[in-house]
């Protein structure tokens, strides 16, 4: 991460040995982060929306982080009238380099820590990050939760980031298509539906679905059994294991997770593919919105 001359200048001092590629894991606790902030080669990525909107008083940033809104930083757009996709390959990388992040840094991911589905956005930038070719990233186990009840550091102000060159290679095995996921009801590929049970059984929908259901075929696991609101962490692996087995989906077979826009399924996603390990997992970032957008494909 590059810094401006003043900031550099003034936590040169500070600067600890950067991080080995080998320690990088899906996701580190907060003592590994208050450990870690200030290394050379880390990034902390503070997704948080409403910052400002809090009442965290004087202190409400993440020290030696950079801040880049999963709401409204631009991390989703609208893509041929489906909205919440991933953008233009081109365009996220600029993004990413914008925040001073280069291919050599390792970024750790602050969401909220609030809920799973707040948790989404964590996940889909983490995915954006590994579609894009980056294996350097981790998320903040319980986010801001877990920080600020650690003791981490806040400050009322960030350094502002110089623009590094961050480039892309796009690992298409990690994105299913409209057209991947007919194949799989072709050929059995699990389908994965990340929505809470009753969009899945189709009693209710998201106003960016056209039909309520879901694609036929699929099993449920809502999003909110990956992780736990009350103790603010991620599911670990065993868990991740039994909530296939209860739907029959073995751990390492073939699957396409997806939800409504590719958020929710970003759950699921990291959790089969980062935690329990399953590189044959890919998601779908149109997903139902996408799906139910042309009316001959079949709905459940």
């Amino acid at each position: 991460m590059r810094l401006t001359l003043t900031a550099m200048a003034i936590s040169a001092a500070l600067t600890v040995p950067a991080i080995a590629q080998s320690e990088v894991t899906p996701l580190v606790d907060a003592n590994w982060l208050i450990e870690n902030a200030g290394a050379e080669n880390v990034v902390i990525l503070d997704i948080r929306d409403n910052i400002e909107g809090t009442d965290l008083g004087e202190l409400p940033y993440v020290a030696n982080s950079v801040v880049a809104p999963y709401g409204s930083a631009g991390w989703r757009t609208e893509v041929q009238g489906v909205p919440g996709q991933i953008p233009p390959v081109e365009q996220v990388a600029e993004l990413i380099g914008s925040l001073g992040i280069d291919n050599d840094d390792h970024v750790v991911i602050v969401p909220w820590g609030t809920d799973s589905s707040e948790i989404g956005g964590a996940t889909r930038v983490y995915w954006t990050f590994k579609y894009l070719g980056h294996d350097e990233v981790s998320i903040l186990d319980g986010g801001w939760r877990q920080f600020d009840a650690a003791g981490g550091e806040r400050v009322a102000e960030l350094a502002t980031p110089e623009a590094a060159e961050f480039t892309a290679e796009v690992r298409p095995e990690l994105i299913a298509t409209t057209d991947d996921v007919l194949e799989a009801l072709e050929n059995g590929t699990a389908l994965v539906d990340g929505r809470p049970v009753e969009q899945h059984l189709g009693q209710s929908k998201s106003p960016v679905v056209a039909t309520a259901g879901t694609i036929p075929g699929s099993v449920n696991i809502p999003h909110s059994e990956f992780y736990s609101s009350e103790y603010a962490r991620f599911a670990q692996p065993d868990t991740v294991a039994a909530l296939l087995e209860a739907v029959n989906v073995t751990s390492d077979e073939d699957s396409i997770v997806f939800c409504n826009t590719g958020h929710w399924a970003s759950v699921a996603w990291f959790g089969l593919h980062e935690i329990l390990g399953n590189e044959n997992a890919s998601m779908y970032d149109g997903s139902m919105a996408e799906w139910t957008a042309d009316s001959s494909r079949p709905v459940e």
